[in-house]
Order: structure tokens, then sequence, then C-alpha cells
């Protein structure tokens, strides 16, 4: 009787086989060879599931944002004020824990710059509009208990671009050298004046 291959989760376990060595070496340094190899299969069985190695990366980005957004939403159900909750949107681009998405997502953007394709824009919108909506919820909330100034949800487009522009912009120049403190100041002043004083 022959075995059946569940190809979704085979394709998903070769590309969390070899995400370490992608976050070691960057999709520019690995060979087909060297990734069949981190994934213990053969060099052929690669192109059974995958176009290239880009679409390794896509796979692997796709799985760890998944997961990422689980642990994301305890952090923000948790968190005791809108600006903390804010904050915590912003971890992706300092958190240790999740050091490996972040190089396998500047990996992707590299991609995503360069050849781009109708797939990866696709879900590159769907997670943007996502975090997005979610982002101005948490901002409506804290308008609707009173902790922050109304209107205030007009900022979520700014603050949702800020966070992302600080972490490329550390990636890719030595002009801010701490992140996280960096988000911090900039959330703390803002919240500084929209939050409701009881004057």
């Amino acid at each position: 009787m022959a075995i059946i291959v569940d190809k979704v989760q085979k394709r998903k376990d070769i590309a969390l086989a070899c995400k370490d060595i992608f976050v070691e070496k960057g999709i520019k340094e690995l060979s087909v060879s060297q990734i069949a190899k981190a994934a213990k299969i053969g060099k052929g069985t690669i192109y059974d599931y995958f176009c290239n190695k880009e679409d390794i990366v896509f796979e692997i980005v796709n799985i760890l944002m998944k997961k990422y957004k689980k642990s994301l939403t305890k952090k923000i159900e948790s968190a005791s004020s809108t600006r903390e909750k804010i904050k915590q949107f912003s971890s992706i681009f300092y958190d240790e824990d999740v050091s490996d998405l972040r190089a396998i997502y500047k990996e992707f953007i590299s991609i995503s710059l360069s050849s781009p394709n109708k797939e990866m824009m696709e879900f590159q919108s769907s997670y943007a509009k996502d975090y997005y909506e979610w982002f101005v919820d948490v901002l409506r909330d804290g308008v609707k208990s009173g902790e922050i100034r109304e209107g205030s949800e007009g900022f979520a487009r700014g603050l949702f671009v800020l966070a992302k522009g600080m972490f490329i912009s550390s990636s890719s120049t030595n002009t801010i050298e701490d992140v996280k403190l960096e988000i911090h100041k900039f959330t703390d002043a803002l919240f500084d004046i929209l939050e409701e004083k009881n004057d």
C-alpha cells in the first residue's frame, strides 16, 4: 500500500528544517544542496515542494508570522494600558525571542523588493491590512475607555509604519542603535499628548 504524503505539511516541515541555516547564512550564501542537506532530503525533493530558495523563505516567514501572531495576542491582552499595547505591537522589531523571525523577514523584504511576485505581494498586503486593523482597534478601545483622546486612532497609520521604518533603518544604516529605545521614546512622547488628563 502506497504511503500518502500530506504535501502541505511536508512543505512546512522542509521549510522549518532549514530555517536555522537561512538565519545563519542568508539566502545569497546558500545553495540548494546545503538546504537539502539541512532538511535531510534529496536535492530533487526540494523542487517537488518549492520553486526556488526564495519560495522557501516565503514559506518560513508565513509559518513564523502565524506563530508570532498567537504570542503577540497574549502579550497585548496582558498589557495594562493602550500605551503598553502599542509598544507590544512593535516588539517584533526588538524582542530576542523573535530574532529568527526578524532575520528571515529581512530576507523576505529583500526578495519582495528585488523580485516581487503576486503571491508575495498578496501575503504582505494581507498581513499589513490585518495588523493595521488590529492596531486601529487597540487605539479605538483606548478612546472608548477614555484612556486616550478622541481622534487618537488617526495616528494609527503613522505609528504602524514608524516602527517598521525604524527597524528597516536600523538594519540598513547605523543611524538607530537601539530600536526598542527609540520606538518606546516616540510612543511615550506621543501618548503623553494623547492620554486624557483629568484637569
